[in-house]
Order: structure tokens, then sequence, then C-alpha cells
């Protein structure tokens, strides 16, 4: 877990709200794939981005996604919904996907 830390206007260190964070990629091995799979989760809001915030980008085939909340439940619970949906998305490219024979 990294604790952010932002400076108060007397010079004293303030924990940020954003204490928890973490972060996930995922090497699809295609920037099309990679793609894809972005442009699907990339819809899909935060429900409580007041608690939540998340951050996506694709580079070399990889999607990487990076997790910030004010409480480790809120994180959890974040991430968790997210690998779900992102498992959903993966499976459907690998089935469906470019390279797919008719």
């Amino acid at each position: 877990m990294d604790a952010f830390v932002s400076e108060a206007a007397d010079g004293e260190t303030l924990p940020s709200e954003w204490e928890f964070c973490c972060d996930l990629e995922v090497d699809y091995e295609s920037e099309e794939n990679a793609s894809m799979v972005y442009s699907a989760l990339a819809v899909d809001k935060e429900l409580q981005p007041d608690k939540v915030k998340r951050q996506m980008s694709v580079s070399n085939g990889k999607l990487s996604v990076h997790f910030e909340a004010v409480e480790a439940r809120f994180l959890r619970a974040s991430f968790s919904a997210f690998v779900d949906v992102l498992i959903l998305a993966t499976k459907t490219i690998e089935e469906f996907g470019p390279g797919m024979e008719l």
C-alpha cells in the first residue's frame, strides 16, 4: 500500500485522502486486443468517484489500470468488480476477436 502525502499551507505534511492504491497490467500481446478491452471497459465509470478513482491506458499491447481509494474496502470492491468485467471482456476477445475464422 502506498500512502500519498500533500503539504498544508503552513508547510506541515498531511496525508492525502486517496490513501490506498494498486496497479494492474494485462499483456494482450496485441495493441488491437488491448484497445478493444480498453474501449469496452472505459464506458463503465466508477459508481462512487468521490471515493475511488480509476485511470486506464494502453501501450505496447498492454492494458494498464491504476486505482486510488479513500478506504481499503472501496479499493477492494472496485478492483474486484473491475476484474470480473475484465475477465469477461478478455474471454470474449479470445472467443470472437480478430483472427477468428468464420
